[in-house]
C-alpha cells in the first residue's frame, strides 16, 4: 500500500452473473510472504482480517462521515487481498473470462474515527430433514467503546434467518438483548444499517444465531463449498481516537456441541424472536 493511504471511505463490488461472493481481506505486516497465500489459503488464514464482503448484487457501502479503515502508511495493514467465490465455474470452461472486483475510495487525510469488523460465526453440522439453530457468543474484554453502524448476514442455501445482538446484564443480573440486525440471508448480502446503534462497552457480549432449514437426505457440514453451509454475522463499527478491537472473530463449535441454551453466561434468551423474521 502507498505510504500516504490513511482511510478507505467507500467500497462497492462489481461482478458478472457467474459470481457468488467476494471478500476483501486486510493482511498484517507480519504476513509478508503474500505469495504463500495464493498457494495455500489456510497457511495465512489466521492472519487475515475481513474488511468488506459483497454478494448477491449488493449496493455500495458508504461509511459514516469521518470514519474509515486505516490502511498503508504506518498502519499494521500493508496488503489487501481479494478472494472471489464462484457459485458455478462451467462458464469458464470455454476460456471465457470475468471482471469481478471491488472499487475502493480512499482519503489521505488522517481520520480519528477508525472502522473495524468483527465476524461472528460457528462450526457444526445440520441434520437431515430438520431445522437447526447455530449459535455463537463472545464477551468484549478490551477497554474500548465501539459504535456499531452496519451489519451483514451470510449463509448458503439453507439459511432462513440470521440475527445478531448486544447482550448486557442489568442490575438484577438479567440479560437485556438488544437487536443489532436480523435478516433473511438469501436477500442481497450487503452491509445494512444496524437496527440499534447503542454503544458496546467492556463486559458486554455479542451473540448471533443462524436458523437453518434442511430438506436434504444427508448431513450438511460447515464448509466453503456451495454444498456446505456457513453461519456468519458481520458487525461493522467505529472507535474514536483509538484502534479497533484486537478481537476480529467470535466463533463457537456450533451444533451439536454448543448452543445459547448451554452457555452459562447467557439468560433471558429470545429463542423465538431470534429465529423468525417477524415477531
Amino acid at each position: 500500500m502507498g505510504a500516504q493511504h490513511q482511510g478507505a471511505r467507500k467500497l462497492y463490488g462489481t461482478a458478472v452473473r457467474w459470481r457468488s461472493t467476494m471478500i476483501l481481506w486486510r493482511l498484517p505486516v507480519r504476513a509478508r510472504k503474500v505469495r504463500r497465500w495464493i498457494n495455500n489459503l489456510h497457511s495465512v488464514q489466521p492472519c487475515l482480517q475481513v474488511i468488506y464482503a459483497w454478494a448477491r448484487d449488493a449496493p455500495p457501502l458508504a461509511l459514516p462521515e469521518g470514519v474509515g479503515f486505516q490502511v498503508g502508511g504506518k498502519s499494521p495493514i500493508q496488503y489487501l487481498v481479494l478472494q472471489v467465490h464462484y457459485a458455478v465455474i462451467d462458464k469458464f470452461e470455454d476460456g471465457s473470462t470475468d471482471n469481478s472486483g471491488i472499487f475502493l475510495h480512499y482519503t489521505e487525510r488522517p481520520l480519528s474515527k477508525l472502522a473495524g469488523v468483527i465476524l461472528l460465526g460457528t462450526g457444526g453440522a445440520i441434520p437431515p430433514k430438520r431445522t437447526e439453530h447455530m449459535d455463537t457468543m463472545c464477551k468484549i474484554k478490551e477497554k474500548k467503546t465501539i459504535h456499531p453502524f452496519a451489519y451483514r448476514t451470510h449463509t448458503h442455501s439453507l439459511g432462513k434467518v440470521v440475527s445478531g445482538y448486544k447482550v448486557r446484564a442489568n442490575d438484577d443480573k438479567i440479560d437485556d438483548w438488544t437487536l443489532l440486525g436480523k435478516r433473511d440471508p438469501l436477500t442481497p448480502q450487503m452491509f445494512y444499517p444496524v437496527m440499534n446503534n447503542e454503544t458496546i462497552e467492556t463486559g458486554d457480549m455479542l451473540a448471533a444465531r443462524c436458523t437453518m432449514e434442511s430438506n436434504r437426505d444427508d448431513w450438511t457440514m460447515i464448509g466453503a463449498t456451495n454444498k456446505d453451509e456457513m453461519c456468519n454475522f458481520y458487525l461493522m463499527y467505529w472507535v474514536d481516537k483509538t484502534t479497533p478491537l484486537e478481537m476480529k472473530y467470535c466463533f463457537t463449535p456450533g451444533p451439536p456441541y454448543y448452543s445459547w441454551k448451554t452457555e452459562p453466561l447467557l439468560n433471558n434468551i429470545p429463542d423465538k424472536s431470534a429465529s423468525i423474521l417477524d415477531d
